[in-house]
């Protein structure tokens, strides 16, 4: 090879950069979003009364934790994406849905309740969101892994679980415009169970798909 030409491809590497790991999940995220609606509003659709669940403090909180849980996800799951990074520093951000979660348990508990603690736990919904929100989420995980794989993940396996927190938050965000259960404590059982699912999930996959 010619010395010049040596150097206009070495000169092509170099302008070549390689697009950022936010970018690319964002991209991947909002690829796989119409899927997950779509599984959505085909198999369950918004709940008839959710004007009048509007004004349920309650309600809300759904949303607030679990857009919470996703939002953190992105945070730590970006961060995980570099190469020898740890979740040192940043997992208290996971703590935050948490968080939101026990404020709200804290305050049905101080309020009257026409239902007891166990019934508002088991809630009508259960089994509808031990199996939507898993499902939902797998478009989502699909995608997650996806841009995490674009980094440098050196712990593939903990890059997928939190790749899993962040697919479930999303799907969750969705199914919680379904569910008829508002209480938080069904929110903290079911929801979380859910969740610990997808998680299994995506640090069993992030293992494989994110190991270089």
């Amino acid at each position: 090879m010619e010395t010049d030409q040596l150097i206009r491809t070495l000169t092509a590497d170099n302008a070549h950069r390689a697009r950022p790991v936010g970018f690319v999940l964002a991209l991947a995220l909002l690829s796989a979003a119409p899927v997950s609606m779509t599984m959505f509003f085909a198999g369950l659709g918004v709940r008839p009364d959710v004007m009048t669940a509007m004004h349920n403090p309650f309600f809300d909180l759904k949303f607030a934790v679990t857009l919470a849980l996703a939002i953190s996800a992105i945070a730590v799951g970006l961060h995980m994406s570099r190469p020898e990074a740890s979740l040192r520093g940043w997992a208290w951000l996971l703590l935050i849905p948490a968080g939101l979660l026990a404020v709200g348990i804290g305050g049905e508990m101080m309020m009257p309740q026409r239902l007891p603690m166990m019934t508002r736990l088991v809630g009508s919904n259960s089994k509808v969101c031990m199996t939507a929100i898993p499902l939902m989420s797998l478009p989502l995980l699909a995608a997650a892994l996806i841009g995490l794989r674009h980094g440098a993940p050196t712990r593939p396996a903990i890059a997928g679980a939190i790749a899993g927190l962040l697919s479930a938050g999303l799907a969750a965000t969705l199914y919680a415009s379904h569910c008829t259960d508002d209480s938080p404590l069904f929110v903290a059982t079911w929801y979380t169970i859910a969740t610990a699912l997808v998680t299994a999930v995506g640090a069993l996959a992030g293992s494989r798909v994110l190991r270089f």
